[in-house]
């Protein structure tokens, strides 16, 4: 059952012993945004017009504002994960690859806060 073989391979994870555990974020990430976009198609759709006022009352509810805090961050982590397969695929220097990664996670999470401060912002009264 060494690495050598096909087989020992498999049930050691491969080499980076992590594989299945980013492939299944990527899995349940990407569930969440189904279900989590269908509601927002939904939401919208049953809205009976989409002036600023109807869009903030409905953004500024609680279920609303939590549902769609939800959509940013689970959207945002799946796009994450899968830019990371593919820097690690195709970056192959240590050091770009260390950078890459690291503006991929500041970029990801600076999006993340900007998106959940206006949601926020809304839910609280502001803007």
């Amino acid at each position: 059952m060494g690495d050598g073989t096909s087989i020992g391979r498999v049930r050691g994870l491969g080499s980076a012993k992590h594989g299945p555990h980013h492939w299944l974020l990527q899995r349940f990430t990407a569930i969440g945004n189904v279900v989590l976009t269908t509601w927002l198609v939904i939401s919208l759709l049953l809205m009976p017009n989409f002036h600023y006022a109807t869009v903030h009352e409905w953004a500024a509810r609680p279920l609303s504002a939590a549902a769609l805090g939800l959509l940013i961050v689970c959207t945002f982590w799946h796009a994450r994960l899968g830019m990371q397969v593919v820097i690690e695929d195709y970056v192959h220097e240590h050091g770009s690859k260390f950078a890459c990664i690291a503006a991929l996670n500041l970029v990801a999470f600076a999006s993340v806060a900007f998106g959940l401060i206006a949601v926020i912002r809304i839910a609280l009264g502001g803007a």
